[in-house]
């Protein structure tokens, strides 16, 4: 993010040529994997956040676990960009990190932590599923992407069948936390896609954690309101739920997200969340103890078919 208004003496370039190519060798083909790998890694932290989130909510209240993960998380983003000594962004860019700020760090996990009161992590998992296509439709609309057919037949069936899971499991009837899941998967995809499409200007740690910081404003006030107001139980649980939310959900795991996003690209990248529930659904059973129910098998195997349509697909 540094200017480059000054001026330097024309040099020549030296390009590696591909043997028998007689073109540059732009080692696509390897940034595309390790760009794969970032946003792999980044699904496996984003799977974590709802039984982390469940923990956290045995010794916090919503408001409280909310505000108190961003500030943390903000604190660690605040600190790396100081010690680097970041520049501050341009104007142009500010409007989309309020963006990101506003769907990433405030909304998602507002409104999934909400959801969790009343809801299952394997259950919110599943409708969350449907957050790879919803990025896709923004992307399109907000970047101009154009995926192939092959692409968005893949990613509707995979849609179709978390669509399918969740009416199953909730008996036919949406409830309130899944009107609060709906919410925060429009808020999110618009944050990811913005993110993504920031990613390929500055660094993707610069994304979240300008966004981070962005938000100290207004976290830090909530979060004293929500401690003085929900009573508070310091337990080994709660404490590594917020811990992990703060350092690995929030940020960790959203830089290297942003990362994947800007190598591959945001609907690529985004099919790969596919298997974020399915993730969720094993660590619910580890750690939390929920029982699953005959139909998730099925639904993991229908929609890791899906995630290798996509990405096989030109998007």
């Amino acid at each position: 993010m540094r200017a480059q208004d000054s001026a330097t003496a024309q040099t020549a370039i030296a390009v590696p040529v591909a043997p028998g190519s007689g073109r540059p060798a732009t080692g696509r083909g390897s940034a595309a994997r390790a760009g794969t790998l970032q946003a792999a890694l980044g699904v496996t932290a984003f799977s974590l956040t709802f039984p982390a989130t469940a923990w956290g909510l045995e010794g916090f209240g919503p408001w409280s676990l909310v505000a108190v993960r961003t500030v943390l998380a903000a604190v660690i983003a605040g600190g790396c960009l100081l010690a680097l000594r970041v520049p501050l962004p341009g104007r142009r860019h500010w409007a989309g990190l309020a963006v990101v700020a506003a769907g990433v760090v405030l909304g998602f996990p507002l409104l999934t932590t909400l959801a969790l009161q009343t809801s299952t992590t394997a259950h919110a998992a599943v409708v969350v599923g449907l957050l790879p296509l919803t990025t896709a439709l923004f992307s399109a609309l907000r970047v101009g992407t154009r995926p192939s057919r092959t692409f968005w037949a893949a990613a509707s069936a995979g849609a179709a069948v978390v669509i399918a899971f969740t009416v199953q499991q909730s008996g036919g009837a949406l409830t309130s936390a899944d009107a609060y899941l709906f919410a925060a998967l429009l808020v999110c995809a618009a944050g990811y896609t913005e993110g993504g499409r920031l990613a390929r200007v500055m660094p993707g740690w610069q994304v979240i954690g300008w966004a981070l910081v962005l938000c100290l404003p207004v976290t830090v006030p909530v979060a004293a309101v929500a401690l003085s107001y929900e009573p508070v139980q310091l337990t080994a649980h709660s404490v590594t739920g917020l811990l992990w939310v703060a350092a690995g959900s929030q940020f960790v795991g959203l830089v290297v997200w942003y990362r994947g996003m800007a190598a591959i690209g945001i609907p690529k990248a985004s099919q790969l969340q596919l298997a974020q529930p399915l993730l969720t659904l094993v660590w619910s059973v580890l750690l939390l103890g929920e029982h699953l129910t005959p139909a998730a098998p099925l639904t993991a195997a229908a929609v890791l078919v899906c995630i290798a349509v996509t990405q096989r697909a030109r998007g």
